[in-house]
């Protein structure tokens, strides 16, 4: 199993163990979280489809396609969000997305940009990619700033990209190259 550690926080690749407290991060969320992600039906917030969610995602890990991490407060080894890294693709684009969230309860203390930092970091040195993305909605301000914190840097907009509750939304595509790292 893959664990980076971090000053404030640590990652950690989530197991079929993680289904239930991590069941519990979304259900804490659900509201928050969909301010700026699709809602979900009910039975997504529930620890056997989070199960299955899990082993998929181990599966595509083996395959070195994608890394799912939860995000554990070091003082404490409480689960308080998640990041991942997905869609990696491989020559001749060698790249891959981030995505991640922090429980409501935790913003505001840097954790969602240093878990950026550690899996960016992982991105280049161990997985080899070249570049790393991100998408993001122009209105959601504290992911624009642990993005550029972070040191990605702003390419543009892409109007209408994602269809998120009832709506179609712009979103800003964010990168960083290993050369910048």
């Amino acid at each position: 199993m893959i664990l980076l550690e971090g000053r404030t926080c640590y990652l950690r690749i989530l197991t079929e163990d993680d289904a239930a407290i991590f069941t519990e991060l979304l259900k804490a969320n659900r509201d928050y979280w969909t301010i700026f992600e699709p809602r979900h039906e009910s039975s997504y917030y529930t620890v056997s489809v989070q199960r299955d969610k899990i082993r998929e995602s181990i599966y595509q890990m083996r395959d070195r396609r994608e890394y799912n991490f939860g995000i554990f407060d070091a003082g404490t080894s409480r689960l308080i969000g998640h990041i991942s890294l997905y869609s990696i693709k491989r020559l001749p684009f060698s790249s891959g997305f981030v995505g991640y969230s922090i429980d409501e309860r935790e913003t505001g203390r840097g954790l969602a940009t240093e878990a950026v930092k550690i899996v960016t970091k992982f991105a280049f040195e161990t997985v080899s990619l070249h570049r790393v993305e991100a998408y993001v909605s122009p209105r959601n301000i504290g992911s624009v700033k642990v993005l550029e914190n972070a040191g990605f840097i702003c390419e543009g907009l892409l109007r209408k990209l994602l269809y998120i509750n009832g709506f179609w939304e712009d979103h800003y595509m964010y990168a960083i190259l290993a050369d910048d790292y």
